[in-house]
């Protein structure tokens, strides 16, 4: 559910492209709009909003911002790159800054226990998976066209997080099932 809530500014954005007959400057705007709503949103049913989201906005409203005032579509085209690898950056920081915990690890170890060197090895993977989005996307735009490029930002990026999460499952779940025999064990000596 989070990853759809993650996309909808994308799903927005598409769907206005669609409806104004392919313009991508209203599509834009209706971008920044709905990111500031999910921003707005989030910060009144969490309390605060994570550092990359406001980030990513901010280089939205920027980026969106001058591609509607200079009529640019270039820029919009380039921010999804240059937030992938923002990700990517802030995934590979975590592992050298503070208390190096991985980024990964920081969000997982509340549900999942897993040795450090394993969140290690899916912090990198992520932040590899961000690198190569990024330059996918700038593949898509420099070689196809416009409307390919809007299809590739909703259908081609979804596609492509929900492989790496099917990936990244199918890399866990030598873990999962150890830490349900593990449950197990404990509940029966307990009993």
């Amino acid at each position: 559910m989070k990853l759809l809530f993650d996309f909808f500014p994308i799903i927005l954005f598409f769907i206005a492209y669609k409806v104004t007959g392919n313009n991508i400057y209203i599509a834009t705007g209706v971008a920044i709009v709905a990111t500031g709503l999910q921003l707005a949103y989030t910060k009144l049913k969490h309390g605060k909003i994570e550092k990359i989201h406001l980030l990513s906005f901010v280089l939205l409203l920027v980026l969106g911002g001058l591609t509607i005032l200079l009529q640019d579509k270039r820029l919009i085209m380039w921010k999804v790159s240059i937030v992938n690898w923002l990700f990517a950056a802030g995934f590979m920081a975590t592992e050298f800054i503070g208390n190096r915990k991985t980024l990964v690890q920081r969000m997982m170890e509340k549900t999942i226990s897993l040795p450090v060197s394993v969140y290690v090895k899916i912090n990198r993977a992520y932040a590899g998976f961000f690198v190569a989005l990024g330059f996918i996307n700038m593949y898509v735009f420099m070689n196809y066209s416009e409307p390919a490029w809007v299809n590739f930002k909703l259908f081609g990026m979804l596609g492509l997080t929900l492989l790496f999460m099917l990936g990244q499952i199918f890399f866990l779940r030598k873990y999962l099932a150890t830490m349900a025999v593990n449950d197990n064990t404990d509940a029966n000596e307990e009993a």
